[in-house]
């Protein structure tokens, strides 16, 4: 990810740059510290993390890429098209614990979506320090408000000149964009220079750390108070080069004081007798560090009030300068920080929301590359004594392909980690190549992981993870890696579960509903069936179409309770006695009173709504009955739009005596009747009768299309699947006008 300054010239997907300069100037207007812009990956069940400003990538990783239905800010105020606010910690890990996991830090955060009346592009996620007002003003809400409003304009623009140009519309940048805060001391050199005059004089240390924790400059003093030369700290992570800072609790103060803008303090024992105090002061551009040396022993860990006091960290940190505990020689340290162990908590708490084997496999490869750091990811399954590959990252297609399928035979690591349940690590392709000597290695990789994952004492596939430099993988990092494939080991197992169940229960559905709607003399038809969310792919949604006699066709429409087998099983149930009701001439009404006390017999313990309408052509009549069902929309010739009257009627399966009413209208040639379920007028935040009116109007402004075309006009504002939560079916018909 490269750090692009705000407004420099840029892929034109961000609108040549302006892109960056909008989210400086909402982050500058709002008083945001932090600044997150999410577009919509090609597909549609993915979003990018495409700009971040405030915050270093490796802090952002765990949310690079995201499934568009994550329970995550951004996500529901997309699906919702409404602004989510959090105001404090308490109320993030109440309604996102997820979130809340990875960052456990006292923050508010807005989040709204970038969309205009046609498409939904992405989101943008704001964060504040904690003495933000408890709510957003109306100044400011006007401000995000407009800056969606400005953004949406400007990837439209880019869409449009990039589809003139014959390029792809919508590209995604590989890697998120930093844009920087401006630095006052770049434009000024001689007040840089006279700063840095300054902070040698001081008789305490002073270093500066970017947004990432590297140090950008240290003093002579603060130097000597750690113990180290100045060229072996710049550029570095201090808990990279100081052994005695190698510990998760001290990466965590960096990680507080970057996400709250709050200073941090804490106390390390350096050695037997020098006790230091860091206080971090944070702004939008990185970190001042004032380091002290303390005489007084702290014994509790620091309070909300930033008491200095002796960390978690702090007694490893004396364990090993008293020698008590032996460390690795300081050229071998990678140390597993703050940020490995959140991310490994965000990945758990991810795969336990995981459904399918897509689902996991998606997860797992778009998590583990932005947080862990590998550059090569290659996930497999263990089928029927081979292993098959089932997603990756970093690699050519053609080159997995070529070892898609091998045996568990094979004298290859990636089948003997899986034969033996012991991981694998080749720190330098010497090492590789000195136990495989025929293993490929793809480009400039120089470093393997090859971990098994094992599920209750069965090989469920194994996990490869490559690096593009030698990796030293310390004890501490094998463990990690070994944690988090057994994580995922078990989220497999759990998914390969799932997918073999909804299969079934998907080929039943499928079996259940019309196969194809036949041509009828007078008539023109056309239907939609999407199932709901890919975490919920059945239920019982059904439509049908019955040539009951030579004048009249029956038209069905219904929605069985649940998204489950029985669901299925019921709905195809219910088309059953529906079909052979109409083919024996019964009327609307009777048809549901008949197939309402079979359901009673049958006793399923769920309800069925139901809308039958008799096409009579003879008598250019409709006949209409409904159990619980929504009525349909009717459009006139001439554009009249409106929902039919049918006498209420109690769902299918309360009471086996009831009787349901016909009702009967005229219907005129040139006219389309539309039946449809809940699902496609529903949706979280929206009234139900002003969606329905929105369908009305969708439907008398497009009455004249070909039927196909006005039917996917119809759902495609449901077409997503990741923000659709109940099954949709729809069924058009439209009489025909007489021949001139």
């Amino acid at each position: 990810m490269g750090d692009v300054p705000a407004a420099d010239g840029a892929d034109d997907v961000f609108g040549g740059g302006r892109m960056d300069a909008a989210l400086t100037e909402v982050m500058r207007a709002t008083g945001a510290s932090i600044g997150l812009v999410y577009l919509r990956v090609p597909g549609g069940r993915v979003l990018g993390l495409a700009l971040v400003s405030g915050v270093s990538r490796e802090i952002a990783a765990p949310w690079v890429r995201i499934p568009a239905d994550a329970p995550i800010p951004v996500a529901d105020a997309m699906r919702d098209r409404r602004t989510v606010w959090l105001a404090g910690r308490e109320e993030i890990a109440h309604r996102y614990p997820r979130l809340g996991i990875v960052l456990p830090y006292d923050f508010m955060l807005a989040a709204a979506p970038i969309a205009d009346t046609t498409t939904m592009w992405g989101g943008v996620v704001l964060l504040w320090p904690v003495w933000h007002p408890p709510q957003l003003d109306e100044r400011e809400r006007a401000t995000l408000d407009a800056y969606c409003h400005r953004s949406a304009e400007l990837l439209r623009s880019a869409e449009t000149l990039r589809s003139a140009a014959g390029q792809d519309p919508k590209p995604f940048p590989p890697e998120p964009r930093v844009v920087r805060a401006a630095r006052t001391s770049e434009a000024d050199p001689a007040r840089a220079l006279a700063a840095v005059d300054f902070t040698e004089r001081l008789p305490v240390g002073c270093c500066a750390m970017d947004l990432d924790g590297r140090i950008t400059f240290v003093n002579t003093a603060a130097a000597e108070l750690v113990d180290a030369g100045a060229a072996a700290l710049l550029g570095r992570r201090p808990w990279e080069v100081l052994l005695w800072l190698n510990d998760p609790a001290f990466e965590d103060r960096y990680r507080a004081a970057v996400v709250t803008r709050r200073p941090v303090s804490f106390t390390v024992l350096r050695r037997p007798g020098i006790r230091l105090l860091f206080v971090l002061y944070p702004d939008s551009t990185g970190i001042s560090v004032h380091i002290t040396r303390v005489a007084r022993p702290a014994t509790t860990d620091e309070g909300a009030d930033g008491e200095p006091s002796e960390t978690a960290g702090a007694g490893a940190a004396r364990a090993v300068a008293d020698g008590s505990a032996s460390a690795p020689p300081p050229q071998h340290v990678e140390p597993v920080g703050a940020a490995a162990v959140y991310h490994l908590m965000h990945l758990a708490a991810t795969l336990a929301e995981a459904a399918g084997v897509h689902d996991v496999v998606e997860l797992v490869a778009d998590q583990i590359v932005p947080a862990f750091g590998p550059q090569g990811l290659v996930l497999m399954s263990a089928d029927e004594g081979r292993l098959r590959i089932i997603g990756h990252r970093g690699y050519s297609q053609e080159f997995v392909d070529r070892y898609d399928g091998t045996p568990l035979t094979a004298d290859v690591a990636d089948a003997q980690v899986l034969v033996s349940g012991v991981p694998v690590f080749f720190p330098t392709p010497e090492e590789l190549f000195r136990a495989h000597p025929h293993a490929p290695r793809y480009e400039d990789r120089s470093a393997w992981a090859f971990l098994p994952l094992i599920a209750s004492g069965r090989p469920v596939g194994s996990l490869i993870l490559s690096y593009d430099r030698p990796r030293p993988f310390p004890a501490a990092e094998r463990a990690l890696l070994t944690s988090l494939a057994g994580l995922i080991a078990q989220a497999l197992a759990r998914a390969r579960l799932y997918d073999a169940k909804h299969s079934l229960a998907r080929s039943l559905q499928t079996s259940l509903l019309p196969h194809g709607l036949t041509p009828l003399p007078g008539i023109v038809v056309a239907a939609r069936y999407l199932p709901a969310g890919h975490a919920t792919e059945i239920g019982g949604d059904f439509y049908d179409l019955i040539h009951a006699t030579p004048d009249t066709v029956i038209a069905v429409i219904g929605d069985v309770q649940g998204h489950d087998t029985n669901a299925a099983a019921l709905m195809g149930q219910v088309r059953i006695a529906v079909h052979a009701h109409a083919t024996a001439g019964a009327s609307p009404g009777d048809i549901l009173a008949r197939t309402n006390r079979l359901l009673n017999d049958l006793d399923p313990d769920r309800f069925t709504s139901c809308l039958i309408v008799e096409l009579d052509l003879a008598h250019h009549r409709l006949r209409l009955a409904t159990a619980g069902h929504s009525p349909p929309l009717l459009c006139h010739p001439d554009g009249r739009t409106h929902l039919l009257e049918v006498p209420p009627g109690l769902l299918l399966g309360i009471d086996a005596e009831v009787e349901y009413a016909t009702a009967e209208v005229p219907w005129e040639p040139g006219s389309v009747l539309a039946l449809f379920t809940d699902g496609l007028v529903e949706a979280h935040g929206v009234d139900i009768g002003t969606a329905t009116a929105e369908l009305a109007d969708r439907l008398a402004r497009s009455r004249n299309e070909d039927l196909d075309v006005l039917a996917e006009g119809l759902i495609r504002h449901v077409k997503d699947p990741a923000h659709r939560t109940d099954d949709v079916a729809l069924l058009l018909v439209r009489r025909q006008l007489p021949d001139p």
